[in-house]
């Protein structure tokens, strides 16, 4: 009777979750549909064209990325629902500096949204996995993971080579940091993880909970991205822009500091990277390399997780070494 009990509440929670996931993607592409029909027609009835531009690219950036938001919330809330924290001990090898690969390439296995990486890392640093190689998953799982992969490609259409310098600068940048931990972390610098004691919820409930999260976390990352983005290409004057697009010294900095600022969720990030076209690509790859790594809602969950003085350190660290893999990725490959 017990068993049938909590077969039939895990049915239940989990057709809540399919009920809100449909429900909510319906309600976000109905919304991103009525602003796009009514926006442009409010616009030119008032005379204010740059307005009808504004709408036009606020709701392409929205509506390309809401439906890989919720594949990516949905993957991240069901691998930390329903993937035990051994199925990572188990994989890493017990050498840090090997670990450090394994587990940024365990990214590409078992993608997980920004918020979800703090907590994954913490949880594998409390079950013994070493710290390097937990710092290399928290930055991988985020960037590297086919969800983005895939959203990179749509959103930058015949150019394969964005999807692969992309792959290519966040797994590098992942690496180094691990490596980095591995030859130079100090275990002082990182806050102790919590007790064993403190389990973390999986099952059905876990999975709904994660999925409202994440969704309506990241959601509302994505319109205040996309609003940035539309923004910053209606209002910024050609001439501004001319100073900083005309070389990639300026560029490249410039978009790597916009996105620890807008803090856009990396499944959608592509999309407004490819909407700042004044820029040039290795300037929009800093913007999606840096984004999943580096921001200020991650910033804060470090913060909060580890200390505030390895989370300053730590995203420091990591902004150098993410600007200067697109660079160099970007140089090569764009």
């Amino acid at each position: 009777m017990h068993n049938q009990r909590t077969v039939a509440d895990g049915l239940r929670l989990l057709t809540r979750a399919v009920v809100h996931v449909v429900l909510g993607g319906a309600a976000l592409l109905a919304i991103a549909t009525v602003v796009s029909v009514l926006g442009p027609t409010l616009a030119l009835d008032l005379y204010t064209p740059p307005v009808a531009a504004w709408w036009t690219v606020f709701t392409a950036v929205a509506v390309q990325g809401v439906p890989f938001l919720l594949l990516g919330t949905v993957v991240s809330a069901a691998i930390g629902a329903f993937v035990p924290e051994r199925v990572f001990t188990r994989l890493l090898p017990r050498n840090p500096a090997l670990a450090v690969p394994v587990a940024g390439a365990a990214g590409v296995v078992l993608p997980g949204c920004e918020c979800a990486s703090v907590p994954v890392a913490e949880s594998l640093m409390r079950r013994g996995v070493a710290p390097a190689a937990a710092l290399a998953f928290l930055l991988s799982a985020p960037a590297v993971n086919p969800v983005v992969l895939v959203a990179t490609s749509i959103a930058f259409p015949g150019r394969p080579e964005m999807v692969v310098a992309r792959l290519l600068a966040s797994f590098g940048t992942a690496v180094t940091m691990g490596w980095l931990w591995t030859r130079s972390g100090r275990a002082d610098r990182l806050r102790p993880p919590r007790r064993a004691g403190e389990h973390q919820a999986f099952g059905p409930r876990a999975f709904v909970t994660g999925l409202q999260h994440d969704f309506l976390h990241a959601g509302g990352f994505l319109v205040l991205g996309a609003a940035a983005a539309a923004t910053f290409n209606i209002a910024v004057p050609r001439s501004v822009l001319d100073v900083f697009t005309g070389s990639a010294w300026t560029a490249v900095p410039l978009l790597a500091l916009l996105a620890v600022v807008l803090c856009v969720c990396s499944e959608a990030d592509a999309f407004v990277a490819a909407s700042l076209s004044a820029f040039p690509a290795t300037a929009r790859l800093a913007f999606m390399v840096v984004g999943p790594m580096v921001d200020l809602k991650l910033i804060a969950l470090q913060a909060g997780t580890f200390g505030r003085g390895f989370a300053l350190r730590f995203s420091s660290a990591t902004w150098l070494v993410a600007l200067s893999a697109s660079a160099l990725v970007g140089w090569w490959l764009l």
